[in-house]
């Protein structure tokens, strides 16, 4: 039994299997292709070559224990390349590597010790912050851990993990410290994680470890970041890949020398100083990276640019141990180009942006972005640790460990927003109603695939398949979203058997998020929190929401603006004008967008054999789109909703569907015959207009400066905002004492500043000629004399 882990090339794909199909024309290659099971027609090797793991996950820093699923070997199996073991029931286990890199690792399997490897498998590597507490060890109070030793801070500190982890009855709890070398941004530029010491040896696995810590020993306190390890007795210290629990990555504070602890104020500082220094020798990424929105609704609602950061999450009480004051942070989603570097944003309560200017809890951007970038495993690439060495531990050195701030904020400063530009954005929903990215509303009741958006610009596709409703009802309902962006992974968002749950299929192969709620993929992300709710994000910025609502889906795509004038498909040309969204293939516009028998001629343009995206995998499937034409030109929909006053569910349409967009409610419930999907249709369309709302442009005239020897009152600086300015004693305000910020982006008034009264000035002249004066007289009266 001989598992390996085979580093990427930026590619998260799984390897298929040369050998071909013994049954079916539809598939060239298919032992390890997902769909052939559904379809019946996989290889005699299928089992045996491609392989499932449980769990399927787990930290990047590695020692998760997982069994290698359908598959068994002789005890007599030798484990190389990674630890392992063959259990009682011949079932292969490993134990998974330390990983500089989140995402799909392809892991293969041999049965001959490495002659050959004929089975095939993929490992999720998660990065810690994301990782579920319930697969890590715990630091109780880890302020305290990372604070120890600063005034105050000190006593005794505790972890604890879950037993389970770890099998074995004895346990070593390790220290681990990370580092990189080598000049940045050269060949040259490495991380590495390397066993320090053992903080106890032969401690029973009940859980829980506490201790009183101790400066360390022989040089060890230069390393200031690190990892616990929970890791059974039985290896000797310090061995790689063994099964274990391990703490998040911190700021080894509670190890660091006696010099610390008598002072860590002095000690931060002159580390402080040493961190300006270096920046100032390294090149500036700061003009590469997106513009932070400018409040928190814009901030939560750009999910195809900005995700929220784990670190401070209004969902989770706002626990934002880094930016005091705020409630809520999000990152950018894609690092830059050619750097690397991330963007964090800040909000306080009342949604508006906290900038370092102005506090220490404000939007701070970062040289290495925290969740890496393909192709990750070289600095400043690496997940995680890259970010603590370079953004992280230098803000405790002048932030958090002294009283040094301005250091950090001059290498950091908080982008202001004001050239942010919101996304445009468009919905599919019901049985489907379609807004376009420029407003216009109208329903296509065809059956069969469709483009809903492509541009070669961008090289993005998004298509979606629609099915009957049932097979009375002459109407149809979205039933599957597939898209891509260049070479990236294909994904398809569909409900599954029971529309009770969404299904992700990545290349045809069905995900699971059990493990995990966030998925690196090749050149793009994919995030579902719940069920019923799947976001794609795209590293051009597009983002792709999917959520499911009673039995239909709803799809809102939000594009930056760069796409603008790029767009085709259902959801319209991005352009800002609504007139020409709905245009025939002859070119010709469609001219009365309320006549659902000319927009259905605008609709009714099916995708093409060759450009289709969507996974089928059973005999209907491919029966009904397939093999027949995209397009069914003979379903024929309902147009308009029937006005018969005899009708049943007259009352609840009246009672549910009110207000703007109250005709697609109607539609689904007299010609949908459901009030369900009608309020999921009202609930939808209400959601898309908040969405609009929340990403409206507003202007920002930018950060306005208190006055030298004064100060202000007002940290909101946009359009409409009032900014209080004062002068210190001893100074008269010239200028504005009160500034607003205007719809042209400009600061209202004239600039402020502080300055000596004159009054005061000349009192000071007058007193100095007076001094002159006597000077003199007493000089000539002396001269007199002599």
């Amino acid at each position: 039994f001989c598992p390996r882990f085979l580093p990427l090339k930026g590619s998260f794909s799984l390897p298929l299997s040369p050998s071909a199909c013994s049954s079916g024309d539809v598939l060239d290659l298919c032992s390890c292709h997902p769909t052939c099971k559904s379809l019946k027609n996989c290889c005699a090797d299928y089992k045996e070559y491609c392989v499932e793991l449980f769990p399927y996950s787990g930290t990047s820093f590695g020692g998760t224990d997982f069994v290698v699923l359908d598959t068994t070997f002789n005890k007599s199996s030798q484990i190389t390349n990674t630890l392992g073991y063959v259990d009682d029931s011949s079932r292969g286990h490993c134990i998974s590597p330390l990983l500089y890199q989140t995402g799909w690792v392809p892991l293969h399997i041999s049965s001959d010790n490495g002659t050959t490897f004929t089975r095939v498998g993929s490992w999720l590597s998660v990065h810690t912050g994301k990782l579920d507490p319930k697969f890590k060890a715990v630091l109780v109070n880890s302020t305290k851990w990372q604070y120890y030793g600063t005034p105050n801070v000190g006593g005794s500190l505790e972890m604890t993990w879950n037993i389970s982890l770890v099998r074995s009855e004895r346990v070593n709890i390790e220290l681990w410290g990370y580092r990189e070398t080598g000049e940045p941004y050269s060949n040259l530029w490495r991380g590495e994680w390397q066993y320090l010491y053992s903080l106890t040896k032969d401690h029973s696995n009940n859980g829980s470890f506490s201790f009183t810590p101790k400066p360390a020993e022989n040089g060890f306190s230069s390393w200031e970041l690190g990892s616990l390890r929970v890791s059974p007795s039985t290896y000797p210290d310090g061995v790689w890949n063994v099964q274990a629990a391990w703490t998040e990555d911190h700021a080894l504070a509670w190890h660091l020398e006696e010099k610390f602890r008598q002072n860590s104020s002095a000690w931060a500082l002159e580390k402080c100083l040493a961190w300006d220094q270096l920046e100032a020798q390294l090149p500036s990424f700061l003009s590469e990276i997106i513009d932070c929105p400018c409040t928190l609704a814009q901030a939560r609602a750009d999910t195809g640019r900005f995700h929220t950061d784990y670190g401070c999450d209004i969902e989770k009480g706002s626990v934002c141990t880094y930016h005091p004051g705020s409630v809520h942070c999000v990152r950018a989603i894609q690092a830059s180009p050619m750097y690397a570097a991330g963007q964090q944003c800040c909000y306080d309560s009342t949604g508006a942006q906290v900038l370092t200017a102005d506090s220490i809890g404000g939007s701070t951007p970062d040289r290495a972005h925290d969740w890496g970038s393909p192709p990750y495993r070289r600095p400043p690439r690496i997940p995680g640790q890259s970010h603590w060495v370079y953004d992280v531990l230098s803000f405790y050195y002048c932030c958090l460990w002294s009283d040094n701030c301005n250091y950090y904020f001059k290498h950091r400063p908080s982008s202001d927003c004001r050239r942010y530009k919101s996304p445009s954005t468009a919905v599919v929903f019901g049985d489907p109603h379609f807004i376009t990215f420029d407003g216009v509303s109208y329903s296509f009741n065809g059956k069969g695939e469709y483009t809903l958006v492509s541009t070669e610009k961008k090289q993005l596709t998004i298509q979606g398949r629609t099915e009957v409703v049932n097979g009375t009802i002459k109407a149809t309902m979205l039933s599957a979203v597939a898209m891509k962006e260049g070479f990236s992974d294909v994904i398809e968002v569909r409900p599954d058997s029971s529309h009770s749950s969404l299904q992700v299929l990545q290349n045809q192969k069905s995900l699971s998020f059990a493990e995990q709620t966030w998925m690196d993929l090749h050149g793009v992300f994919v995030f579902s929190p719940t069920l019923t709710n799947v976001t794609v994000m795209f590293p051009s910025g597009a983002g792709v929401e999917v959520r499911l609502r009673g039995r239909t889906m709803t799809t809102t795509v939000l594009l930056p603006e760069e796409f603008r004038d790029s767009t085709l498909g259902l959801l319209g040309k991005m352009n800002g004008d609504a007139a020409d969204d709905l245009a025939l293939s002859n070119g010709q516009l469609v001219q009365n967008h309320s006549n659902p028998e000319e927009v259905f001629g605008f609709g009714a343009r099916a995708i093409s054999n060759s450009s289709a995206l969507f996974t089928y995998d059973s005999e209907d499937l491919l029966n009904t789109y397939f093999y027949a034409p995209r397009h069914d030109p003979t379903f024929i929909p309902v147009f308009s909703v029937p006005e018969s006053p005899d009708d049943p569910l007259n009352n609840q349409a009246s009672k549910i569907c009110s207000g703007e967009g109250s005709e697609f409610c109607r539609y689904d419930i007299l010609v949908g015959r459901s009030p369900t999907m009608g309020n999921a249709t009202r609930l939808s369309f209400q959601s898309h207009i908040s969405l609009v709302d929340d990403l409206r442009p507003v202007v920002s005239c930018g950060w306005l400066s208190p006055p030298v020897n004064g100060k202000k009152e007002g940290t909101t600086y946009l359009q409409g905002a009032k900014v209080q300015l004062f002068c210190s004693d001893g100074y008269a305000l010239q200028g504005s004492a009160e500034r607003v910020c205007q719809e042209n982006g400009l600061w209202s008034g004239e600039e402020t500043s502080c300055v000596v009264p004159r009054i005061v000035v000349g009192s000071v002249v007058g007193a100095a000629a007076l001094i002159v004066i006597i000077t003199t007289i007493v000089l000539c009266s002396r001269k007199q004399k002599r």
